[in-house]
C-alpha cells in the first residue's frame, strides 16, 4: 500500500493537537462558561462529576494499567499522573474511568480530526447520508452473538435495526425452538443437561476466501459446544458437543473454502475428564478441536501448552493461529501472572492431518487427539505441527489481514499489537524471527479489524478507543513506535470486539465499522443497576475524514463478537421446501387421527388462515400422543402456531413448514389448541378443543 507522508503527518499533528487539547482543556460547568475553578490544586486529587479520578478505575483497570507500560520494545513516554502504582497521562485516566464531568457536555464521540470549528462525527448521521428510510433494505447483514443468552441476533446495516434473534444454545418459544421434537432433542443430546449457552463468535461460511452464505457457526463459551446455523431458513440446524474440552472460545475455519471449522478450546481440563486427575493439574490440558462443516462431526484434537483465547485461519489453508494466556498453567491469578511472556500457537493443518493419519495421536473420549504440546516429537524437526510464537503477557485477539501476510495479535496487558508474518512462519528457526512488527496502539488492545486499504482498526480497552493504524507501516516502523497509527476515535466505552464490514474475508468492503462496547453508563435511558451495552456504528470509508461516528445502538447484554456480510450474498428462504426436512408433509385432505393402541395416537394436521383441520380431537387420559402439523399456506410472511399451555407446547410455522412433538395426556379436562401468532381478523377464533376423558 502507498500512503501520502503529507497525509501521515497531516493527522500525526492533529493526533497531538488533540492530546493537548484533552489535557489542558478547560473544565465545562455545562452551560458553555469555563468553571470557576480550572483544575485542582497540585495538592488536591483529580476531581471528575464530584469524585476522584482514582475512584473511576476499576481495581481490574488499575491492575492492568499498571501493567500495560509494555515491554522494553514497546514501551514510549507520555505525560503522567502521579499516583500510586499506576502511570498514565490524563487523556488516559478520562477515557480508563469513562469520565462524564467535562466531557459530559459533548453530545457525541469526539474524532481526533474534527475541524476547529467544533463539528463532530455525528455530522455524517446529521446529514442523512447513511439513513435507511421506512421500506428501505440495509446494505448489509450483522450477525452478533448474543452471550449469555445463547443466540445470534441479527441487524441491519447502517440502520442498525434488529432484524431477527437466532436461538441456538436454548429454547424460545416465539420461534418454537426446543419445543419440537427435532430441536428439543438436539438441545437434549448435545447440552449434557444445559439450559443454557453463551455465544461469542458468530463467523459465516466462506468459499475462496468469500462469504458464500450456506452457513454461520458459533461456539458455546460456558459448555464446551459448536453450532451451524441454517442461513437458508435462519435457523440452528446442528450442535455438537465437543469433549475433553469445557469451553470452546474461539471459533473460526479452515480457508479459504471452509474446509474444516475450528473451535478453540479455553479451560484446561484433565483429559478425559471423569475424576482422574484432579488434583494433578499437570495433567489438564487445553485443545484445539478440527470439526467437518458438512456432518459436524469432529476430525481430531490438537493439545496444547497453556490455555487458549481466540483464534483466525490464515487465508491458503495452510496455517491456524490461536493466542493463549497462562504459559504457567497455574490453576489461581497468581500462578497465572508469574510469567512474562505468551504464546500465539501456529498450527499447521496439513501437518496434524499427516500425523492423524499415520496413526501419530491418542484416542481419548472417541477422538484422535493429537500432541501438540512443546515437547511432544511432533514438534521436533523441521515441520512442527505447532509453532509457539512469544508474545507479551496474555495476547488476546488475533485476526489475519485480508491479503494473508500477516496475522495480528493485540497485547491486552502490552500496549502494543505483534504483526506475524505468516509466510516467515515455516522458513525461521526460532519462531521469534516471524515477528516483524510491534506498534504502540494504546492501553488494553484487545481485537483488530480491517478495511481493505491496508488499515487495521484496533480496540483499546482501557483508553476506550478505536485506533486506526497502517499495518505495512508497522512493518517499517520500530518496535514500539507509534507512528503507524493515523486516527483515534472514543468509544463509550471499554470496547471488546469490533468489526468491520466483511473484514474475516479477502476483500473487507471498508465503509462501516462497529465497536461492541462493554458498557454505556450515561449513554441512554436508566433501565437500573444492569445498563444496556452500547454497540457504535461508524463510516469508515473516507481516510481523509477518519472515523465517523454515525450512531449507537443499545445492546442487551452482553454481544462479542460478530460478522457483517453484505446482502447480495445471502439468499434466504421465503417459504419452507418441503425437502429440506425429514418429515412428512400434511396437505390439506391428508390430515388424520389414529389411535394405534389403548396409549398411543398419532394426529397428522394443518393449519391455514382461521382454522386447524381439527376443530376438535378426543383423547384419554394417560395417552401419548405425537402431533405432526404443517403450515399449508403458500403465501409468505403468514405465521401460524399451534400453542397448547397445558403441554408446555409452542410450534410456530413458518409457510410450508412441518413440526412434530409427542406429549402425554395426564391431565383429564378441556384444554384449547390455538394459534399463537396474529394472523387474520379471524385469528382468535383460530382454535381446536382438546377433550381428554378420565381413565375409568
Amino acid at each position: 500500500m502507498t500512503t501520502d507522508p503529507n497525509a501521515s503527518d497531516e493527522r500525526s499533528t492533529r493526533t497531538d493537537e488533540h492530546d493537548e487539547r484533552s489535557a489542558d482543556a478547560t473544565p465545562d460547568d455545562g452551560t458553555g462558561t469555563p468553571a470557576d475553578d480550572a483544575g485542582p490544586a497540585d495538592d488536591e486529587p483529580e476531581i471528575v462529576d464530584g469524585r476522584t479520578i482514582e475512584h473511576l478505575l476499576t481495581d481490574h483497570e488499575r491492575d492492568i494499567a499498571s501493567t500495560a507500560e509494555g515491554t522494553d520494545a514497546t514501551a514510549a513516554k507520555r505525560p503522567t499522573l502521579d499516583l500510586p502504582r499506576l502511570e498514565l497521562g490524563r487523556r488516559d485516566f478520562m477515557k480508563a474511568g469513562a469520565a462524564v464531568g467535562a466531557m459530559s457536555g459533548l453530545a457525541g464521540c469526539t474524532s481526533i480530526l474534527a475541524d476547529e470549528e467544533g463539528d463532530d462525527s455525528g455530522s455524517a448521521a446529521a446529514s442523512g447520508e447513511h439513513k435507511v428510510a421506512p421500506g428501505e433494505h440495509d446494505e448489509y447483514y450483522g450477525f452478533l452473538s448474543g452471550g449469555h443468552t445463547g443466540e445470534i441476533r441479527v441487524v441491519g446495516i447502517p440502520s442498525m435495526r434488529e432484524l431477527m434473534r437466532i436461538p441456538v444454545f436454548q429454547a424460545e418459544s416465539a420461534r418454537g425452538y426446543g419445543h419440537d421434537a427435532k430441536t428439543s432433542q438436539m438441545l437434549e443430546e448435545e447440552g449434557d443437561g444445559h439450559v443454557w449457552g453463551d455465544t461469542h463468535h458468530p463467523r459465516v461460511s466462506q468459499t475462496d476466501n468469500d462469504y458464500d452464505g450456506r452457513w454461520l457457526f458459533v461456539n458455546d463459551k460456558a459448555n464446551g459446544r459448536m453450532a451451524r446455523v441454517d442461513l437458508e431458513y435462519f435457523e440452528t440446524d446442528a450442535i455438537t458437543n465437543v469433549p475433553n474440552c469445557q469451553g470452546v472460545h474461539g471459533a473460526c475455519m479452515q480457508l479459504p473454502d471452509t474446509q474444516l471449522v475450528f473451535g478453540v478450546g479455553e479451560f484446561r481440563v484433565p483429559m478425559p475428564n471423569d475424576g482422574r486427575d484432579v488434583d494433578d493439574p499437570d495433567e489438564y490440558g487445553s485443545v484445539l478441536t478440527a470439526i467437518d462443516p458438512e456432518t459436524m462431526d469432529i476430525e481430531w484434537q490438537v493439545e496444547v501448552d497453556g490455555n487458549m483465547d481466540n483464534g483466525d485461519g490464515g487465508k491458503e489453508g495452510r496455517w491456524f493461529f490461536a493466542t493463549g494466556y497462562n504459559s504457567e498453567e497455574g490453576v489461581t491469578e497468581s500462578e497465572m501472572t508469574q510469567a512474562d511472556r505468551d504464546y500465539v500457537k501456529a498450527f499447521d493443518i496439513p501437518a496434524i492431518w499427516d500425523a492423524v493419519e499415520n496413526g501419530e495421536y491418542e484416542e481419548i473420549s472417541g477422538v484422535p487427539v493429537v500432541d501438540g504440546t512443546m515437547d511432544s516429537s511432533l514438534n521436533e524437526g523441521d515441520r512442527p505441527i505447532v509453532r509457539y510464537v512469544a508474545t507479551p503477557k496474555s495476547p488476546h485477539g488475533v485476526s489475519v489481514t485480508p491479503d494473508g501476510n500477516y496475522a495480528i495479535a493485540s497485547g491486552k496487558l502490552d500496549p502494543s499489537c505483534t504483526v506475524i508474518d505468516i509466510e516467515a512462519i515455516a522458513e525461521v528457526d526460532d519462531p521469534q524471527e516471524a515477528i516483524v512488527g510491534q506498534p504502540r496502539i494504546g492501553m488494553g488492545p484487545l481485537h483488530t479489524a480491517y478495511d481493505g486499504r491496508g488499515h487495521a482498526y484496533t480496540t483499546t480497552f482501557i483508553d476506550s478507543e478505536v485506533v486506526k493504524w497502517d499495518y505495512e507501516a508497522a512493518v517499517e516502523a520500530e518496535a514500539g513506535s507509534e507512528e503507524p497509527v493515523v486516527d483515534r476515535h472514543d468509544v463509550h466505552y471499554n470496547p471488546g470486539h469490533l468489526i468491520a464490514a466483511e473484514s474475516y474475508t479477502a476483500s473487507p468492503q471498508g465503509d462501516y465499522l462497529i465497536s461492541l462496547n462493554k458498557l454505556s453508563k450515561d449513554r441512554f435511558l436508566p433501565v437500573g443497576p444492569i445498563h444496556p451495552e452500547n454497540d457504535q456504528l461508524f463510516h469508515i470509508g473516507d481516510d481523509d475524514a477518519g472515523l465517523e461516528l454515525i450512531k449507537d445502538k443499545p445492546s442487551y447484554p452482553e454481544p462479542h463478537d460478530a460478522s457483517v456480510v453484505h446482502k447480495d450474498k445471502i439468499d434466504p428462504a421465503k417459504t419452507w421446501d418441503t425437502d429440506d426436512y425429514e418429515i412428512d408433509y400434511v396437505a390439506e385432505g391428508e390430515e388424520s387421527f389414529e389411535r394405534i393402541d389403548d396409549s398411543t395416537v398419532e394426529i397428522e394436521m394443518w393449519a391455514r388462515r382461521n382454522e386447524f383441520s381439527f376443530p376438535e380431537v378426543t383423547l384419554q387420559e394417560g395417552d401419548e400422543v405425537t402431533l405432526r402439523i404443517s403450515n399449508v399456506e403458500t403465501t409468505s410472511d403468514v405465521i401460524h402456531s399451534i400453542a397448547i399451555p397445558e403441554y408446555d407446547i409452542n410450534l410456530a410455522l413458518a409457510p410450508q413448514d412441518t413440526r412434530e412433538v409427542t406429549f402425554t395426556a395426564d391431565e383429564p379436562g378441556v384444554f384449547w389448541a390455538y394459534c399463537a401468532y396474529f394472523c387474520s381478523a379471524l385469528h382468535l377464533e383460530m382454535r381446536s378443543r382438546i377433550l381428554v376423558e378420565p381413565d375409568e
